[in-house]
């Protein structure tokens, strides 16, 4: 049994010794990956072998499971600070707070705005957006209940992997531009099996961008969580299923400049404006409050 014991003990001590030796960039977009997949695997699974309505009820018990553990809780004690440091702050200055989640309303109004001109520009390829999730068979609060939990599981989990575990070391060794640049293409990467995904592909990497910015000038995940949720409550709900709309509008060459192009074109002008102010304004207060 000691033997044993001391087998296995160096056999961990290699294995350790390797992955420290593996370059940052290797190892932070490996455990990011990983950290997002956990969560939206669990998901996938519980919609695939759970019956009714017991995968929100398993998903829910997930997430907070999710949560506590990437956040610094429970075993092992070797890894529990930096589990905390990777998944940012949760306590922050009231004014960091503000700004921050002025920013994350504003990050979902500038997304979906620039997808409403964009698809206005271009015809909107709905055969690819439809995503068949079955929710019309369904009644429409049960529907709705499990639009929320998706977006709940991506926005969680997507922002701890990338935002958190896989942009923290990465600003650390190279910077919070080189940090953002490197998570953004990996976030790209990683939404590359989705069919909807070719035509958007520079939002993904803004987006993604965006989103780094917000994470890293707050300090803390919680302001880009939230805009990821709402973000994606919206484009499952109307984008990738019919529950809340449908998307008909024509192309500009078919239609020509109309008011409709017009006030979306106005709207995500000014949002994106409000965006950058907003993240200099967050990154600013939380400057003053470590000072």
């Amino acid at each position: 049994m000691e033997n044993t014991n001391a087998r296995m003990q160096h056999i961990g001590s290699a294995l350790s010794g390797f992955w420290r030796r593996v370059p940052v960039a290797i190892r932070a977009i490996v455990t990011g990956f990983l950290v997002a997949e956990i969560g939206i695997t669990t998901w996938m699974a519980s919609l695939m072998f759970v019956p009714g309505i017991w995968p929100l009820v398993i998903m829910g018990g997930a997430l907070c499971a999710f949560c506590a553990y990437f956040g610094g809780n429970w075993w092992p004690k070797a890894t529990k600070e930096i589990r905390r440091e990777r998944f940012r702050a949760l306590k922050l200055p009231r004014a960091v707070w503000t700004w921050s989640l002025l920013a994350a309303m504003l990050f979902v109004i500038v997304t979906q705005s620039s997808v409403v001109v964009t698809f206005r520009v271009v015809e909107f390829p709905a055969e690819l957006f439809d995503q068949g999730f079955g929710l019309d068979d369904i009644p429409p609060w049960i529907a709705w209940m499990f639009i929320v939990m998706s977006a709940l599981v991506a926005g969680i989990c997507e922002e701890v992997g990338f935002r958190g575990y896989m942009q923290v070391p990465l600003e650390k060794r190279y910077g919070p531009r080189v940090a953002i640049a490197i998570t953004s293409l990996v976030f790209v990467v990683f939404h590359l099996n989705q069919a909807w995904a070719p035509p958007v592909l520079f939002h993904l990497f803004a987006l993604s961008a965006a989103g780094g910015i917000l994470a890293y000038a707050a300090g803390s995940l919680i302001p880009i969580i939230v805009a990821h949720v709402v973000l994606d409550v919206f484009n499952f709900a109307y984008w990738w299923s019919d529950v809340a709309g449908r998307f008909e509008m024509r192309p500009l060459a078919e239609t020509g400049i109309d008011a409709h192009f017009v006030v979306w074109s106005l709207v995500f002008g000014a949002s994106l404006a409000l965006l950058v102010w907003t993240l200099y304004k967050t990154n600013a207060a939380r400057q003053r409050s470590a000072d």
